[in-house]
């Protein structure tokens, strides 16, 4: 946004210490929806652009419409694509779109006995919001029953858990889709995969997401069709055959199955860290993207994008995803190279201090002509950056 000749000022609520240097933060929860309204209006803000799920599914957006505010994101109805399993489920299932066979529960005996029959491995997913952490793919019984009883009974994710559905498990190259969507047209971005396991080699418990690539060297024109024909575009037709008005991102987990795309997921937003791989290769102004999906004119948009391999990857917290430590000194990015870019997750800034706030600390991202390049990049650069405790996997875009 703020390489847009279009803008003239941004501001960040709550932001971070990454965003300090490019605007204004705002010391304001993004559920404050009050607060929010008396920032937009004092500071003659003309768009709002909602970054992560929680403000969406509280309906920010329809808070915002109600009162002529431009706003990028879907509406509380249609934001229960990324907020509500069951009702993607049901979506999907209505309008023949391949996915996961699979089954919800509200009833804690009921989900133990059906889980009793299934055949392993299997997923084991909170219905509701769990920041990326609600699903569990079980290969034995015994952490099967562990992963529903931790949702359904010790509601270790609150409320989230307090509906289940248990699928099969889907095997095969999972890949993130990403599209813009005025509710009638929809535009895909370039694909992406990221790593949600903790540790190199897909071990460990799974995170928000360890680190990204884009594009898949797998992927062509005829996956695009694919992808377009059974999983997008009915998708937008659904929703707006059930009188959904959906504006905003869809984003598809899919796994690459042999019998072709199946949806693990979707989002209502740019994702993480997908993004920080996905938007670097973009060539057209994306403040006049998000206007068009606004407004409605996203088929009169040409979208532009640049030909190049981008990598991300994130530092974490030591202890990352367990629980770690806060306000520990950030140091080395003074040397990181000019063209390579630090996206900033859990940092903050105090006094004249970077410190780090939470367990995915940033994400360094480079772009090169080849995936080679980029990695060697990526990775030069991640070993400038130090804080105690610091740890990212080595394995990204690690093609054998």
């Amino acid at each position: 946004m703020k390489q847009s000749p279009r803008v003239t000022a941004i501001f960040a609520a709550p932001g971070n210490g990454g965003t300090a240097s490019l605007a204004r933060n705002l010391d304001i929860e993004p559920t404050d929806f009050p607060r929010l309204l008396e920032a937009v209006n004092g500071n003659d803000i003309d768009l709002v652009v909602v970054g992560p799920e929680g403000p969406l599914a509280a309906g920010i957006a329809d808070e915002f419409k109600s009162r002529m505010i431009p706003v990028f994101g879907p509406s509380k109805i249609a934001a229960q694509l990324e907020s509500s399993k069951t009702f993607a489920r049901d979506l999907m299932e209505k309008y023949a779109i391949p996915c996961a066979r699979g089954k919800s529960f509200t009833d804690y005996a009921r989900a133990k006995a059906y889980l009793a029959e299934q055949t392993l491995p299997v997923v084991v997913k909170a219905d509701g919001l769990a920041s990326g952490k609600g699903v569990s793919v079980c290969s034995s019984r015994a952490e099967a029953e562990t992963a529903l009883a931790n949702m359904m009974e010790a509601r270790i994710f609150g409320e989230a858990g307090s509906k289940v559905i248990i699928e099969e498990c889907l095997t095969g190259q999972e890949m993130s889709y990403l599209a813009f969507t005025d509710g009638k047209t929809f535009v895909p971005m370039p694909p992406a995969c990221d790593y949600k396991r903790v540790f190199d080699g897909n071990q460990g418990p799974n995170t928000g997401g360890m680190g990204a690539y884009s594009p898949p060297p797998f992927f062509d024109r005829q996956m695009a069709a694919m992808i377009d024909a059974t999983i997008m575009g009915p998708i937008v037709c659904g929703l707006a055959a059930e009188g959904i008005d959906y504006r905003g991102i869809i984003y598809a987990g899919l796994m690459l199955t042999p019998e072709g795309p199946k949806v693990l997921e979707f989002n209502a937003r740019f994702g993480d860290p997908e993004t920080q791989v996905i938007l670097p290769q973009m060539k057209t102004d994306l403040i006049d993207v998000l206007l068009s999906v606004i407004d409605g004119n996203l088929d009169k948009t040409e979208i532009e994008w640049q030909k190049q391999s981008c990598v991300t990857v994130v530092l974490a917290s030591g202890g990352y995803p367990g629980d770690y430590k806060k306000g520990l000194p950030i140091g080395g990015l003074e040397y990181v190279d000019t063209d390579v870019h630090l996206f900033h997750a859990g940092t903050r800034i105090t006094g004249d201090q970077l410190v780090t706030s939470g367990g995915r600390v940033m994400a360094v991202t480079a772009c090169g002509n080849n995936f080679a390049d980029a990695r060697g990049q990526v990775y030069y650069n991640a070993a400038k950056i130090r804080f105690e405790g610091a740890h990212y996997r080595q394995d990204i875009a690690l093609f054998k």
